[in-house]
C-alpha cells in the first residue's frame, strides 16, 4: 500500500502544476477525494483571495470508507477547517495557470499546515492536489485517528470569477 500511495502522490505531483490565482476577489473552489491512513472519503474547499499573495478559505471532508469505518460515528468522520493560503504561483512564474500554496489550517479535530498545487486547463477548470498533516491534536481517541492523520488529496478546481 505504501508503494502504490507514493507512485500516486508522484504522477499527482508531475501532472498537477497548479492554478492562476489572480489575488483580492479570487474564488476558487476544489472537489475531489481524500486518501489517509486507514481511510478514503471526499472533500470540498473554497478560497477567496484577500490579497495579492494570499487567501483565506473553508474545507469540509467526509470520509466514506476505511478500516473499520463501520464502527466510527458520524463525528468522526466530518471534518470542517478554515484555511489561510500563501499563493505563490505569480512569484515563482512558472506559469500563469499554475498556483503552488502552502498554509495552515484551524478545524474541528486538529490544528495543521498544507502545501497544495492546482493547474487551470481552461478560465474555469482545472486540477488540484493537497498534502496535508496536522501539527496539534484535539482528541486521542483511536476513532479521531481518521481526522488526525497526514493526508493526500486530488481533485477538480473551478475558478468562480
Amino acid at each position: 500500500m505504501k508503494k502504490i500511495f507514493t507512485i500516486v502522490l508522484f504522477g499527482a505531483f508531475c501532472m498537477v502544476n497548479a492554478q492562476a490565482f489572480k489575488g483580492k476577489g479570487d474564488t476558487k473552489l476544489n472537489i475531489g477525494m481524500t486518501v489517509q491512513d486507514g481511510g478514503t472519503g471526499i472533500i470540498g474547499s473554497t478560497d477567496f483571495g484577500l490579497g495579492e499573495n494570499f487567501s483565506l478559505g473553508l474545507q469540509a471532508s467526509y470520509l466514506l470508507g476505511g478500516s473499520y469505518i463501520d464502527q466510527v460515528d458520524f463525528e468522526y468522520r466530518f471534518d470542517a477547517k478554515a484555511r489561510f493560503n500563501a499563493n505563490l504561483g505569480n512569484v515563482l512564474n512558472v506559469s500563469p495557470k499554475f498556483d503552488v500554496y502552502p498554509g495552515l489550517n484551524l478545524g474541528l479535530k486538529n490544528f495543521g499546515g498544507h502545501l497544495g498545487a492546482r493547474y487551470f486547463f481552461s478560465d474555469g477548470f482545472g486540477i488540484f492536489t493537497e498534502f496535508s498533516v496536522p501539527f496539534a491534536k484535539y482528541d486521542a481517541d483511536a476513532a479521531s485517528k481518521y481526522n488526525n492523520g497526514t493526508s493526500f488529496n486530488i481533485g477538480a478546481s473551478f475558478n468562480l470569477d
